[in-house]
This record gives structure tokens, C-alpha cells and sequence, in this order.
């Protein structure tokens, strides 16, 4: 089972996105805050993070930056997610593979996050 963990403060969206992602078949784990997100890598082996740009004291896209500038977890697909795109486009990308503006569409998030994961399995990428 492809396993996705969820960083969003906003519950609502969590509860949305895990209900979405588990009914095509995905482990979805959702997260409210974090403090270590390579540590989290580590305990849970996700295929793809959803990071919400703008969490409680903390900036998604360096967690983001964490993810892709770890050796163990840099081949890992990261979708961004705001309500702020214009934040985003100002401050850079941060090495994600996606990003998503909220408010999304769920069939659209569906596709793009079986698109990240396809392709990171095609290239037989894996957390060290």
C-alpha cells in the first residue's frame, strides 16, 4: 500500500485529504505540527508528502528544503500546499515536485500524487 504522510494545521483539510486519499487505496497519515520531518520519514517510510506551506510556526517549504536536502529522504516527492501561491512564487519552490493551491480539487490531487508516486517507483527511487 502506498503510504502518504499529511503536515496541515487545518484539520478540516486533514480529515478531507486522508478520506480522499484512503478511499483510492493510499495510507494516509495525517499530522497537525511536526518537529523533526526526517525523523518522521524515518518512522513512517512515506512515498510522498502534502505539506501545507504555511503550518503553526513553521515554514513547509524548509521542511520542504529538509526533505529534499537529506540524502535518505531526498528522492522522496514533496507536493506543496497554500492558500497563498503568490507567497510560494515570491519565496521560490523549495525543491518541490508540485504544488497545489488551495482550495484543490480532489479528483486533481488524486492524479497528481499517483502521477508523483508512479513515477518515483518507474525510477526506482527509495529512501536509503
Amino acid at each position: 500500500m502506498k503510504r502518504v504522510l499529511i503536515l496541515d494545521n487545518d484539520a478540516d483539510v486533514l480529515d478531507v485529504m486522508k478520506e480522499a486519499l484512503t478511499y483510492e487505496g493510499f495510507e494516509a497519515r495525517c499530522f497537525g505540527d511536526v518537529n523533526d520531518v526526517i525523523a518522521l520519514a524515518n518512522d513512517h517510510n512515506p512515498d510522498l508528502f502534502i505539506i501545507d506551506y504555511i503550518l503553526n510556526g513553521v515554514n513547509g517549504g524548509e521542511l520542504c528544503h529538509q526533505i529534499k536536502s537529506n540524502k535518505r529522504t531526498s528522492n522522496l516527492p514533496v507536493i506543496l500546499v497554500s492558500a497563498y501561491p503568490r507567497v510560494l512564487k515570491s519565496l521560490g519552490d523549495y525543491g518541490a515536485d508540485d504544488f497545489i493551491s488551495k482550495p484543490f480539487d480532489l479528483d486533481d490531487l488524486l492524479e497528481r500524487v499517483s502521477r508523483l508516486i508512479d513515477k518515483r517507483k518507474d525510477k526506482n527511487f527509495h529512501v536509503v
